[in-house]
C-alpha cells in the first residue's frame, strides 16, 4: 500500500543565538453547533480548512519518554487550535517529571486527563483496563480517538468498534511508536501482537508512522487495508536554545530510560575504554528497570566516580550535563532525543537503528552500528579529542532539522489526515 509522507514545509524554526487528576469532561450537548475553529490570537493554521472542532482523545500507556512528548506536544497544539482533547494514560508507570507535565497540559484540555492502571505485558489485566478506557470515552461523542502504542491502540481501537456497533461515528487512529515493532522477531511476544495487529487494523481509520521505517516494518508483517501516512515528529522553537554546556559537564550525557534496548551497557564498555587513555565522565539520565543493574556494572567496570546517575530530567536541563550526547541504542523507531539533541546542537554520537537515519538525512553526522562497542569507544574518542570539528557537525545538523522538523507541521499533517478519513 502506498505511503504519504507528510513533512511540514515552510515552517522553519528560528535558531535562537547562542548566549489525583481530574476525570474527563462529559460529552458535548446533543445539539452542538458546528463553529468555525477559534484562531486564538491568529495563530490557527492556514492548511486546516476545518468547519468545526474536533473531539480528540489520545490513550497510551507509560507516560513517559519521546512517546509522552509526542502525545503531550500534539495535544497542546490541536488545543490550542480549539479543538477538545484530553488524554488517558497508565497510573501505574511514570517518573518524577510525569505529574510535572501533566499539571503543565492540564488547563489546556478540555476533556481533561484520566489515569488508570494499564499492565505493560499482555494478561487478564488488560480486559479491565479496556472496559475502563471504553467507559471513559463512551460518553464524550468523540470524532476521534488516537491510540498511541502497542496497549494505548489495542485499548484506542477495540473501543472504537464497540462504539461503532452502538451507532457512533468515532473513528480511531494509531501511531505504533515501536512499540510492537520492537519485539524480537520471531519471539513467541511478537507473534501474539502481530496477530493482535493484524486483527484491529480492520477497526483502524488511520496509521501514523514517525518514520518511513516504521511504515517500512509494519507494512512487512501487517498487510492491512487501514490507509497510512508518515508524519515525522516536530520540535518546538524553545527546543533550539544553543547548547551550553556546564563548568563541570561531563564528557557524554545518555539521556533515556534504563532498559536494555537503550544499549546503555554498551556506552558503560565503550566508556570504560576510553578511561584507559585518560579519565573520562558520563551522565547517565532517566530511569527505568536496570537502573541498580548498570550502577552495578558501572562499578565492576571500574567507573565509580565518573559516571553520574540523575534520574530523570527535563531534557534542557539534563542536555547542560555534558558535552558530547551518545545513544547507543539496539532499536528506536524516531526518537525525540535525537530531535532535541540535534536542535541544541549538542555533538551527536548514535547507532543506526529505525529512523535515526532520517533524522541526520543530508548532513555529515555518521551512525554506528548497534552493539559495537570497539565503534562506538572510537567514536566517542573522536568527538571528546577533536571538540571543534564536533561542533562544527553539530551545528550543520542543526540547521538542517529546523528546516523539516516542527510541531505546528506534524499537527497540521495529523490534523488533515483525521479530516480525510472522517470526511462525509
Amino acid at each position: 500500500m502506498p505511503v504519504r509522507i507528510s513533512y511540514p514545509v515552510s515552517q522553519t524554526a528560528t535558531l535562537p543565538r547562542a548566549s489525583a487528576p481530574p476525570p474527563l469532561a462529559p460529552a458535548r450537548p446533543p445539539h452542538h453547533a458546528a463553529t468555525q475553529v477559534a484562531a486564538a490570537a491568529g495563530a490557527l493554521s492556514a492548511r486546516e480548512t476545518a468547519s468545526r472542532p474536533l473531539r480528540i482523545v489520545h490513550v497510551l500507556r507509560a507516560p513517559v519518554g519521546g512517546l509522552f512528548r509526542h502525545v503531550l506536544d500534539l495535544a497542546a497544539e490541536q488545543a490550542a487550535r480549539g479543538h477538545a482533547v484530553g488524554i488517558i494514560a497508565d497510573s501505574s508507570t511514570g517518573d518524577r517529571l510525569t505529574p510535572i507535565r501533566f499539571d503543565a497540559i492540564r488547563d489546556k484540555l478540555a476533556l481533561g486527563i484520566t489515569t488508570l492502571p494499564m499492565a505493560r505485558q499482555p494478561g487478564p489485566a488488560d480486559w479491565h483496563s479496556y472496559r475502563r478506557v471504553h467507559d471513559a470515552i463512551a460518553g464524550l461523542d468523540l470524532d476521534i480517538v488516537h491510540g498511541h502504542g502497542a496497549k494505548g491502540g489495542a485499548y484506542a481501537r477495540l473501543a472504537r468498534r464497540a462504539l461503532r456497533a452502538r451507532g457512533s461515528r468515532i473513528a480511531a487512529f494509531y501511531t505504533p511508536h515501536g512499540g510492537t515493532l520492537n519485539f524480537r522477531p520471531g519471539s513467541l511476544q511478537s507473534r501474539a501482537f502481530l496477530a493482535l495487529e493484524k486483527t484491529l487494523d480492520r477497526w483502524t481509520d488511520g496509521l501514523v508512522f514517525e518514520s518511513a521505517y516504521a511504515a517500512r516494518i509494519y507494512a512487512e508483517h501487517i498487510d492491512g487495508a487501514a490507509p497510512r501516512r508518515i508524519v515525522p515528529n516536530g520540535l518546538q522553537p524553545a527546543d533550539f536554545a544553543p547548547h551550553m554546556p556546564n563548568a563541570d559537564a561531563a564528557d557524554f550525557l545518555f539521556i533515556g530510560e534504563l532498559r536494555p534496548v537503550k544499549g546503555v551497557d554498551v556506552l558503560l564498555k565503550a566508556l570504560a575504554l576510553l578511561d584507559r587513555d585518560r579519565p573520562t565522565t558520563a551522565v547517565i539520565v532517566g530511569s527505568g528497570p536496570d537502573t541498580d543493574a548498570l550502577k552495578a556494572q558501572a562499578a565492576e567496570l571500574g567507573l565509580t566516580g565518573k559516571v553520574r546517575f540523575p534520574g530523570a530530567l527535563p531534557a534542557g536541563e539534563a542536555m547542560a550535563l555534558g558535552r558530547v550526547f551518545v545513544v547507543p541504542s539496539r532499536a528506536e523507531s524516531f526518537p525525540y532525543v535525537v530531535l532535541e539533541a540535534a536542535a541544541a546542537g549538542i555533538p551527536l554520537i548514535s547507532t543506526n537503528v529505525g529512523g535515526i537515519g532520517e533524522i541526520v538525512a543530508g548532513t555529515d553526522t555518521t551512525l554506528l552500528p548497534a552493539d559495537d562497542i570497539a565503534a562506538l569507544a572510537a567514536a566517542m574518542r573522536s568527538a571528546r579529542d577533536d571538540a571543534p570539528a564536533a561542533l562544527a557537525r553539530a551545528g550543520r545538523l542543526r540547521a538542517a532539522v529546523a528546516d523539516r522538523f516542527t510541531v505546528t507541521g506534524m499537527t497540521d499533517a495529523v490534523l488533515k489526515f483525521y479530516r480525510a478519513q472522517t470526511a462525509p
